[in-house]
């Protein structure tokens, strides 16, 4: 059976990582320290052999995965379905203000309705994992016994985690969605995803934040 290896991964630190913004489909760069996780996590891949990367076109994925590029040579290609769930009239806000502003809204986030839309366009659970699904699925056909490098946002990673072990989307998250941190996962076409281990962040330091949004 034919094989596909990814390697998934979050985009570095932004400056609304740092201020519990919602950032979701908003284009918002990488910081500092974002910058330099980038490279680090480029310099932990430079002697996987890599046939592709695809990663989100939003800039603080498509930064980080250009420094990967940079430092494999292998080809890079944005992908508009890799983007973070849409969070509508959330997005620019931090956790607090919605929370304080859309109480009732916050709580059906807080407790992960996989149905809630939040307003303003919105994505809900649901709707990410199968556009996730779809995705990985589709770009993991493409590259049989081939490795892929896939870089992304936190929600993304969340939603990676759950079809490789089969968790529900309400199902508290008991793992890391670390910036910048090394996630791999088996893809094969009957079986979809499979994990192979999560988090490895030995190319970082102190400075990696562990957000639970991007």
């Amino acid at each position: 059976m034919h094989v596909t290896r990814i390697i998934a991964i979050r985009h570095g630190e932004t400056a609304w990582n740092v201020d519990t913004r919602i950032q979701g489909h908003l284009d918002i760069p990488l910081n500092d320290i974002g910058e330099w996780q980038a490279q680090q996590a480029a310099g932990a891949l430079a002697n996987e052999n890599i046939d592709a990367i695809y990663s989100s076109d939003l800039q603080r994925a498509f930064a980080t995965a250009q420094a990967i590029a940079q430092t494999t040579g292998a080809p890079l290609i944005a992908n508009q379905q890799l983007r973070e769930r849409s969070f509508g009239d959330f997005q620019g806000r931090t956790f607090a203000q919605i929370e304080a502003e859309s109480p009732e809204d916050a709580m059906r986030w807080r407790k992960r309705d996989p149905e809630f839309v939040p307003g303003g366009g919105g994505e809900s659970l649901t709707m990410l994992l199968a556009r996730i699904d779809q995705t990985v699925n589709d770009l993991a056909a493409l590259h049989p016994d081939e490795q892929i490098v896939l870089v992304a946002h936190g929600g993304v990673m969340d939603v990676l985690y759950r079809l490789a072990t089969k968790l529900d989307l309400q199902a508290p998250r008991t793992w890391q969605l670390t910036n910048a941190a090394i996630n791999r996962l088996l893809w094969t076409p009957d079986s979809g995803l499979t994990l192979v281990g999560w988090a490895d962040t030995e190319h970082l330091n102190q400075q990696s934040r562990d957000e639970i949004h991007s």
